[in-house]
């Protein structure tokens, strides 16, 4: 293999810069061809492809984003789409794909992979949606964003003795309004793959009010099916406290990367290089403890994600 191209797709996370500097510098180290693909699938159906060399990855590990760009395409899963994909990748003489992105990017990974693509992923997402992996590029780092964001508004929700409920990404994963809310001591950490009882909550809040505390703070997951309004409505009526709504948004998304983030991205981008080097076929690259493992790009998408309930209970006692 004398060409390789690598991307990023769909939400942006950080990392994502330190693992395309991996994989174009150790890359080049290694005697091959980088190429980078911008705008992640729809770049790569548009030709959106420049060469890069050392200088191209320059003082980007700490940036936030993706000096790549990235994009969603709907026109990438038509078999027409795919197919202008691959000619393109012909057309540039590149062998070997790195992708770089969550649930959504590696399966269209994948479907090149049935095509005959030479494919690598490796998980970037702020979600931790991917069950094959211990944690996901960008996942540390929206964490402690929402962490710090929880530690100032517990200030002004004291202070104001008010309940705070603060909403963060996560629409079918509730990874990170858990592992937020246990960080930051929320009475109630609200997620979809469980159901909570609106009175519950309620409930709590009261129970605190009775032991004396001034504020209360509820994580909740935007994949929680009740909606954030309503339940701000809800809780205030039944409880008669004071309170307000915080959206995080994408302030999860952007930031310079933890260390924890730019070690794994960098690990995995390395690895990246080395199996396409070796001619290595489709593989998922993930973390197990503190070990970059690979596994069969199929196989890794098959697994489901499931929730730690024994730190969701957790939540609860301490809140107690």
């Amino acid at each position: 293999m004398n060409k390789i191209g690598v991307l990023t797709s769909g939400g942006d996370s950080p990392g994502m810069n330190a693992a395309v500097r991996a994989v174009v510098r150790c890359g080049i180290n290694d005697g091959l061809e980088v190429y980078g693909i911008y705008r992640g699938f729809e770049g790569l159906m548009e030709g959106e492809i420049v060469k890069m060399d050392r200088v191209s990855v320059a003082d980007i590990l700490q940036r936030g984003g993706t000096i790549l760009k990235t994009a969603r395409s709907d026109k990438f899963m038509t078999e027409e789409g795919q197919k202008k994909a691959i000619n393109m990748l012909k057309t540039f003489g590149i062998e070997g794909l790195v992708i770089i992105g969550g649930d959504g990017s590696l399966r269209g990974g994948a479907e090149l992979a049935k095509k005959g693509v030479c494919v690598i992923g490796i998980p970037g997402t702020i979600d931790n949606d991917l069950a094959y992996t211990d944690c996901t590029i960008g996942f540390d780092t929206a964490v402690n964003t929402v962490l710090e964001a929880i530690t100032k508004i517990r200030d002004t929700s004291s202070a104001n003795e008010r309940t705070t409920i603060i909403e963060v990404m996560g629409r079918k994963c509730g990874d990170i309004a858990l592992y937020s809310g246990l960080g930051g001591g929320a009475e109630f950490v609200l997620i979809p793959e469980v159901k909570a009882e609106f009175t519950d909550v309620c409930k709590k809040v009261v129970q605190g009010v009775n032991r004396g505390k001034q504020h209360s703070i509820i994580v909740k997951a935007e994949g929680y099916p009740m909606k954030s309004e309503d339940l701000v409505k809800g809780i205030s009526e039944y409880t008669g406290r004071e309170t307000k709504l915080v959206v995080l948004s994408y302030l999860q998304r952007g930031g310079s990367p933890t260390l924890q983030d730019r070690k794994i991205a960098t690990l995995c981008g390395a690895r990246a290089t080395e199996l396409l080097k070796n001619d290595s076929r489709n593989k998922a690259l993930g973390v197990l403890g503190s070990e970059v493992v690979e596994y069969d790009l199929y196989e890794a998408l098959e697994q489901k994600h499931s929730i730690d309930l024994e730190m969701y209970n957790l939540v609860d006692i301490l809140s107690r």
